[in-house]
């Protein structure tokens, strides 16, 4: 098989976790220089400029990612339909660069900064009081009780 063919087969037909991998795009000077990393994986809210194509040099923010078909629609990137209704138009990642990050996501950003991601929060559930008081504990009941009892029952004999 050519290696033409088996390339376009591991694209194609990817794992979505070996998919999304593929949505990366280039930073931009600023960015490279700010986090050492020569490109990133895009998402929604990410502000970018369209290198190549049609439309070549147009800024906008990323509106909705297809991992599907590793392509990002662009907010004011749209054609028009001979009817007059308007459709967006989905751009390969290959053919962006990613000129400002959505910082909403703090993980993200510290793998970029290469710090260690910090793990999420362990939650702590804690028991009501009413159900703590409730509960009898073992040390609060002493031997003199159970002979006491024991004694009663004697006694009622």
């Amino acid at each position: 098989m050519k290696p033409t063919k088996m390339r376009n087969k591991l694209i194609y037909r990817a794992t979505f976790h070996t998919r999304s991998k593929q949505l990366g795009s280039q930073l931009s000077d600023d960015l490279r220089k700010k986090y050492g990393k020569k490109s990133v994986r895009v998402i929604e809210g990410d502000s970018i400029k369209i290198v190549r194509g049609e439309f070549k040099g147009v800024d906008g923010k990323i509106s909705k990612v297809l991992t599907k078909k590793s392509s990002v629609a662009v907010e004011g990137v749209k054609k028009e339909k001979t009817k007059g209704d308007k459709f967006d138009v989905y751009i390969h990642t290959s053919n962006l660069l990613v000129t400002g990050l959505n910082t909403e996501d703090k993980w993200r950003i510290a793998k970029l900064e290469g710090k260690k991601p910090s793990e999420k929060p362990k939650v702590i559930i804690e028991k009501p009081k009413a159900v703590i008081e409730k509960t009898p504990k073992k040390e609060n009941i002493t031997k003199e009780t159970k002979v006491t009892k024991t004694q009663k029952k004697e006694v009622e004999k």
